[in-house]
């Protein structure tokens, strides 16, 4: 099973920023721009940074536009103050630079700054920028999941009808927050994160609070700041903007997690997210879902407890899953596999462009083979 993996960024004592001045095209309206969802879940699109073309994952739940060391020195970028900021993961330093402009769809910012950070995290994304609340907070963001575009329109428009649920911006770090309710127990504020792969994650403090109950299992997310586990389980009485409730995945954080330690109850992800067209207007108070092709999709469940990261010849084992069969089993993190039953993980990769028997049917028995020596065989069954 591979990871939609988490990305959120909140800045300690944010230093005052260069004026930067934003401006959207007379034709916004018109020019969507394409994007593709990464296999964990990451909106990345192609976004001009002074007149340089860089690949970019669109992150609400970043407070500042952030870029890599290697793009930052492509483009010429000067990094000068340092300052420590909160990440999923752990803490990192961003250093700040200005920025000339920053273009992409019907949007262009002159002047301002972006951070450049050598976090780990960063590097799983295949990506040069993360765009920010700094940069999206300006306008209304209409994000068309189903036919993978989006765009950037002025406050206030309404491009479609559907459920609306209340959206606002945390002070000083400006990331973008709503509300959720999970058997019938509000949770507030929830960061509305576009750049987190995972569906739903709460802070400890708010699932208690909510008294819900499942089987509870564990799961592995990568923020900027580095690996993280957290406990994950399904529910069904998960509900936003007033809607039916749907079976939903949650996480859930160690006490001192990200959540809590930025004073939220939780994220809203892009797991949730692009189960609608999603309209994202802060300045109008306002987050407008309609419901899009998998809106009654299930939860895919890994039925085997192996969560892999493909290294282009064999899967890698990340994390094995409490409670599950690869943990009956004795499977070990970093350990590799080479073959399932007997074919190779690159020939099942290029054939299906995933691994199904991870998420297998119960009771099926899959023989895998180690890229040390030797077979072993796992039973996959529901856990959770």
């Amino acid at each position: 099973m591979m990871l939609p993996l988490p990305l959120a960024l909140a800045i300690v004592q944010p230093q005052a920023a260069p004026p930067a001045a934003i401006t959207l095209a007379p034709d916004t309206e018109t020019r969507w721009v394409g994007f593709e969802l990464t296999p964990t879940n990451q909106i990345r699109f192609t976004v001009d940074v002074n007149g340089r073309p860089a690949r970019a994952i669109l992150d609400t739940g970043l407070s500042d536009t952030v870029a890599t060391p290697r793009f930052a020195a492509e483009a010429g970028l000067q990094p000068d103050a340092r300052e420590p900021a909160t990440a999923i993961g752990g803490s990192v330093e961003v250093a700040w630079a200005r920025v000339s402009s920053i273009a992409f769809g019907g949007l262009e910012r002159r002047g301002g700054r972006l951070g450049i950070s050598t976090a780990l995290g960063q590097e799983r994304f295949g990506t040069d920028l993360y765009v920010g609340a700094d940069v999206l907070g300006c306008c209304a963001l209409d994000i068309d999941y189903d036919n993978r575009r989006f765009r950037i329109l002025p406050s206030g428009r309404l491009p479609f009808s559907g459920a609306t649920a209340p959206l606002d911006r945390m002070p000083r770090s400006g990331i973008y927050v709503s509300q959720v309710k999970l058997a019938g127990t509000r949770l507030h504020p929830m960061v509305v994160d576009t750049g987190d792969g995972a569906a739903i994650t709460l802070s400890r403090a708010a699932w208690r609070s909510t008294r819900a109950e499942g089987r509870v299992t564990t799961t592995l997310g990568w923020g900027m700041g580095g690996a993280v586990v957290t406990d994950t389980v399904v529910v069904s009485s998960l509900s936003i903007a007033g809607m039916a409730p749907r079976e939903t995945e949650v996480r859930i954080e160690p006490a001192d997690g990200f959540s809590a330690s930025i004073g939220t109850a939780g994220r809203i992800g892009t797991g949730l997210m692009l189960r609608y067209r999603v309209l994202l207007d802060p300045n109008a108070k306002r987050m407008v879902l309609r419901a899009g092709k998998a809106a009654d999709e299930a939860v895919v469940r890994s039925t085997s407890g192996l969560l892999l990261d493909y290294t282009g010849k064999a899967l890698r084992v990340l994390h094995v899953m409490r409670g599950s069969p690869a943990e009956q089993g004795g499977w070990r993190a970093g350990e590799t596999i080479c073959a399932a039953d007997g074919v190779s993980v690159a020939d099942q990769v290029r054939a299906s462009g995933t691994v199904d028997w991870a998420v297998g049917p119960p009771g099926r028995t899959v023989r895998l083979t180690l890229c040390g020596g030797g077979d072993r065989t796992l039973t996959l069954r529901s856990f959770y």
